[in-house]
C-alpha cells in the first residue's frame, strides 16, 4: 500500500490539516521563508563584514589637510587672544 493513489495524498493532506490547523500553516511558509535568508546571510557574512569594515576605515579616517588646517586656524585663533 504507497502513496500512488489520490485519495492517498488527500487524506494525507486532511488529517495534517487537523493536527496542525490552517492558521500554523499559513505560518509555515514565511518561518521558513525567513530561516533560508537568515542561513544565506550568515554564510555571506564573512564577506560582508571585510567590506563593511573597509568602508569605515575610509570613512573613519579624515583627510590629512583638512584637520591640520583646523588646527592651525584654532591655534592661529588662541594665539590672538
Amino acid at each position: 500500500m504507497g502513496f500512488d493513489s489520490i485519495w492517498h495524498w488527500a487524506i494525507l493532506l486532511v488529517i495534517i490539516l487537523v493536527v496542525f490547523g490552517t492558521g500554523k500553516l499559513t505560518k509555515i511558509g514565511p518561518d521558513l521563508g525567513n530561516a533560508v535568508r537568515g542561513f544565506k546571510k550568515a554564510m555571506q557574512g564573512d564577506e560582508d563584514e571585510a567590506k563593511r569594515k573597509a568602508q569605515e576605515k575610509l570613512h573613519a579616517d579624515p583627510e590629512p589637510g583638512a584637520s591640520s588646517s583646523a588646527g592651525q586656524q584654532q591655534r592661529d585663533s588662541s594665539e590672538t587672544k
